[in-house]
């Protein structure tokens, strides 16, 4: 049972990475006029993904300083779970399945 609750979180943790970057390349996609949110599909996507990612950002991007247009949030919250996936879900495996 540990094996599997493990399993989905590290599933989880994936998604919410390739979800990260999904949003980073829409974002420069429409910050380069490639696509716009005057399309219906392209706002109804580009809404679905502020808001799985805002909850994550908000917190992170209170502590970081402001670097203009550039916004490094992504990055920080990419890094911060592969270093949850490579450091602490090993030995909490490790912990649970003995």
């Amino acid at each position: 049972m540990a094996f599997a609750i493990l399993q989905i979180i590290s599933i989880l943790l994936n998604v919410a990475i390739t979800v990260i970057i999904v949003q980073a390349i829409m974002s420069w996609l429409l910050a380069f006029n490639v696509i716009n949110l005057q399309n219906d599909i392209v706002r109804a996507i580009w809404t679905t993904l502020d808001a799985l990612t805002a909850p994550i950002y908000n917190p992170i991007r209170k502590i970081m300083p402001d670097f203009g247009a550039i916004d490094l949030t992504p990055m920080v919250v990419i890094i911060g779970i592969i270093i949850l996936q490579d450091a602490i879900l090993p030995p909490l495996a490790q912990a649970l399945l003995g």
